[in-house]
């Protein structure tokens, strides 16, 4: 079933990941994302569709991530 797994991939490197697909996952599986989502750029040729759906991906993973980090409780004193 190789195949049935590369068109898996296919399509999921094809694809933007949304915010509202990011708001319930947890800062570990954020990070995955973000890992698999420079993969894809790195892989992707220039200028085409794939690289720009790898390079919003990562700008929603970022603003997700950042979001987690701002949203913490501060300790007292800070």
């Amino acid at each position: 079933m190789v195949g049935v797994s590369e068109q898996t991939e296919e399509k999921e490197m094809s694809r933007i990941i949304t915010p509202s697909e990011l708001q319930k996952r947890s800062l570990e599986e954020l990070r995955v994302a973000f890992n698999r989502a420079q993969q894809d750029l790195a892989i992707s040729a220039p200028n085409s569709p794939e690289r720009r759906n790898a390079l919003a991906s990562l700008e929603n993973i970022r603003r997700a991530m950042n979001n987690r980090h701002t949203l913490r409780p501060k300790p007292p004193g800070f």
